[in-house]
């Protein structure tokens, strides 16, 4: 028999499984191309030709010590790179001291979360929010404290201001967000560095700010996503090539410390070791390898955003209320009534997307991007002709 709260967890994780489950069946029922499925947030976009190109230099100049162990915080060149980039996007120097290469930014959140936590302490962030946030806090004895956002979903300074107690260690953001969309902004960030700082001298201890950067790159309509590091000294982020570069299954990402962070020594000696005992060991050889080729390389973000944009038009033609998203693989539009109720009529009509209580907020849906145009063309007036009929029986 498995354990208690492994099996609580396969019935609170299983929202995005079931959808993905019921549309295979759909499927094979009604013929793939019948089935309109925005249910996954896996990147379907070729990666960059950099990708390519670098894969074919590492064969060329190969060695069979390529394969070997490394340090567990990666390849020094590769961290030397690692560090550039983060120096450019957030207008703050590094040294590869201050970068640990990770299984992807689940990796980088995992390392980070058993370094910091003691039993009992909190992490706090944003609803909605992506799921396995919950998991990761209790994998390492914290306590998971989603915070309710405004109706556009951006930052609620003053419920984190009142959820925020002596046993908060972490705030957690992601921006993008997933499954919003929402970008916060530069005012926002600074809000919140005040914030951390102002609750760090009233408790006595630091209070860290974590950004969770897989779609820092993935923006549309010009947006920038703001440099955290800019603004608070108490900060890592966890990043993730998964989305940029279509890299999903090469699970590579890394850690960044501010330079300036309180104990930054002992903080990074217990990523590094926590990296080890974890179970990584280290990030992939050969994904450290192409991350280094590939640092500043990305997808084409401007098919994600004609993706993003006809979809906003199928909701808006069905009349569902929306917020558009500014970056990142998702929207999540609100539903006039129970949203596990909503998605099983969609399902009805082949149509497959996600409750939004899988995120922490019920009467939403989240719909994903990774599908490609013209079969959201081709199914643009089923979806609106569905939607409607849900809507006129509610």
């Amino acid at each position: 028999m498995i354990s208690l709260q492994i099996k609580d967890y396969l019935e609170r994780s299983s929202w995005i499984r079931k959808m993905f489950e019921e549309g295979i069946k759909l499927k094979k029922t009604h013929g793939e191309d019948q089935v309109l499925d925005l249910t996954l947030g896996n990147p379907d976009l070729p990666p960059p030709p950099q990708v390519k190109e670098a894969l074919q230099k590492i064969i060329e100049t190969y060695e069979p010590s390529f394969h070997r162990y490394m340090p567990n915080s990666g390849f020094p060149f590769v961290r030397e790179m690692m560090a550039k980039k983060v120096s450019i996007e957030q207008g703050v120097m590094l040294t590869y001291e201050d970068v640990i290469m990770t299984c992807g930014a689940a990796g980088a959140l995992n390392i980070i979360f058993k370094t910091l936590l003691n039993p009992g302490e909190e992490v706090i962030f944003p609803s909605p929010f992506f799921v396995e946030y919950l998991f990761y806090t209790e994998n390492h004895q914290g306590i998971p404290k989603p915070v309710s956002t405004y109706p556009d979903f951006s930052l609620n300074l003053e419920a984190l201001d009142q959820n925020i107690t002596e046993k908060t260690k972490i705030v957690l953001i992601n921006s993008p967000n997933n499954p919003t969309g929402q970008i916060y902004t530069e005012e926002e960030i600074k809000s919140l560095a005040k914030l951390l700082s102002e609750k760090s001298k009233i408790f006595g201890h630091p209070i860290y700010l974590v950004s969770d950067e897989p779609y820092r790159n993935l923006v549309f309509d010009n947006h920038q996503v703001p440099s955290i590091f800019k603004h608070y000294p108490n900060s890592l982020i966890a990043y993730s090539f998964s989305k940029e570069l279509s890299l999903a299954g090469e699970r590579i990402g890394f850690v960044a410390v501010h330079p300036e962070i309180q104990s930054k020594k002992l903080i990074l000696e217990g990523l590094i070791l926590c990296n080890r005992i974890l179970g990584f060991v280290n990030a992939p050889a050969l994904a450290q390898r192409l991350a280094a080729e590939c640092a500043f390389a990305k997808v084409e973000t401007n098919i994600y955003q004609r993706r993003r944009d006809l979809i906003c038009e199928m909701l808006q033609e069905a009349g569902l209320e929306f917020v558009k998203p500014k970056g990142g693989l998702f929207i999540f539009p609100k539903v006039p009534m129970d949203d596990v109720t909503f998605c099983q009529k969609l399902k009805e009509h082949l149509i497959l997307a996600v409750p939004g209580r899988g995120f922490g907020v019920s009467n939403h849906i989240r719909l994903s991007f990774c599908v490609d145009e013209e079969t959201l063309k081709r199914h643009k007036k089923s979806f609106v002709e569905a939607v409607k009929t849900i809507l006129k029986y509610t």
